[in-house]
């Protein structure tokens, strides 16, 4: 069987994925899984150390393709593997450890990674996994510093729980599956003029709403949704990439507040109201991915109430309509809302865009496999008022953050030109 990098279908960029010897390697199938969503053909290798973590047969149901191994290296075949797929558009390298960190930066071509690496033509990402210990030793640090000066690219480590046996929680943490496709396919872009820098949201204030709301009905008892905050914390964390000042009004997630921007948390629908109302004044952009709760108990009780025997009513008052209050005083801004519908669901989008003044709407459907609520996929169609619309692949999130903010800077470069 020809090796994935044999033969390159046309106009469709290629990405080498190296997997390396970290626990973190059980989390690159679904780095591969999404990479290929966002229409990449991906090739893989994997080093002795990371077969120990992971299997062959899992990368290579997931990259749909077989996977490069030091074995494949000296097996008889017509081409020399490490160049063959040297040929890619971007390589990233998944769970990269201090040795093969080590061997980059020192011109090392012991085992087929480091040979291809030592060959790729394209951009390059590193994604470290690692303790804290060793990542913050000064041998690592000095070949992470090397390498950046050649202009390789780095994303992560994190702080977080490591799979280590004893250890706790520090820096070395490997990034997300979703972080590192959108990062990875943010290398495939055309490049910016050099001055632009990649932050052509410079200079806009960006609102951001992100999770559910909950509505107490007594202390103990709320009415909310499964919304994991996920897609409006990809917006946040792009636009603030792209030079934006940022506020993110979220509320209840198990997700930490991302750096480099103003988080509010809140917990009801009447308090994510005040904080959006507020943030929104003077902002250039408002995207409301909240998933709010249409309605809250109209006389919450102050103590817990105790279980009674039969039915039991409960009276609910609306909420307010956020977007809509936007939308009636929407001025200069941008005005960006989400609908979940099961069916009629661009109509439904359509007639919600014109009634609430947003210029446009993200439509998704719950009931859509790998795209329901806490995924870290989704698969929308953007919808304008008047009815016209664009069905985008499925894809991440953070990938769909970026085609969304792209359309809103498009709307305000319109409209202020106007």
């Amino acid at each position: 069987m020809a090796h994935p990098a044999d033969s390159e279908a046309e106009h469709q960029n290629t990405v080498l994925v190296i997997v390396g010897g970290s626990m973190a390697a059980v989390k690159a199938p679904s780095v591969l899984r999404r990479l290929r969503g966002g229409g990449v053909k991906v090739n893989v290798i994997a080093t002795r150390a990371a077969l120990a973590f992971i299997t062959e047969l899992s990368l290579s149901t997931a990259a749909d393709g077989p996977v490069g191994t030091d074995e494949a290296w000296f097996s008889p075949r017509p081409d020399a593997l490490h160049l063959t797929l040297a040929k890619a558009d971007a390589a990233v390298i998944v769970g990269a450890s201090a040795e093969l960190l080590a061997g980059a930066a020192h011109g090392h071509a012991s085992d087929l990674a480091q040979a291809t690496l030592l060959s790729v033509p394209g951009p390059v990402l590193w994604v470290p996994a690692m303790n804290a210990a060793m990542w913050r030793n000064p041998a690592v640090q000095a070949n992470v510093q090397r390498l950046r000066e050649w202009g390789h690219h780095f994303l992560g480590p994190e702080v977080g729980a490591f799979g280590t046996r004893g250890e706790g929680a520090g820096i070395g943490r490997m990034a997300g599956p979703e972080d590192i496709a959108a990062a990875a396919l943010k290398l495939l872009e055309p490049a910016l003029p050099p001055e632009s820098e990649g932050r052509d949201l410079e200079g806009l204030k960006v609102v951001v709403s992100a999770g559910p709301t909950r509505e107490y009905l007594d202390p103990v008892r709320f009415i909310s949704n499964p919304s994991s905050g996920k897609m409006g914390f990809a917006v946040a964390q792009d636009a603030r990439d792209r030079g934006a000042e940022v506020v993110l009004v979220t509320g209840p997630v198990n997700l930490p507040g991302p750096p480099g921007m103003a988080v509010v948390r809140i917990g009801s629908a009447l308090e994510l109201r005040d904080a959006v109302i507020q943030a929104a004044h003077d902002a250039d952009i408002v995207v409301m991915t909240a998933a709010v709760a249409d309605y809250r108990a109209a006389e919450p009780a102050g103590e817990k109430q105790a279980k009674v025997a039969g039915d039991v009513s409960i009276h609910l008052t609306p909420n307010p309509d956020i977007l809509a209050e936007l939308g009636r005083d929407r001025g200069g801004r941008v005005l960006v809302g989400f609908a979940m519908e099961t069916h009629a669901g661009v109509e439904r989008a359509a007639a919600k865009a014109a009634r609430k003044n947003a210029d446009f709407i993200l439509l998704n459907y719950p009931t859509q496999a790998g795209t329901a609520f806490g995924g870290d996929d989704n698969q929308v169609t953007l919808v304008r008022a008047d009815g016209s619309h664009e069905d985008w692949p499925r894809t991440s999130k953070r990938v769909v953050a970026r085609r969304l903010l792209d359309e809103a800077l498009r709307v305000h470069v319109q409209r202020t030109a106007g």
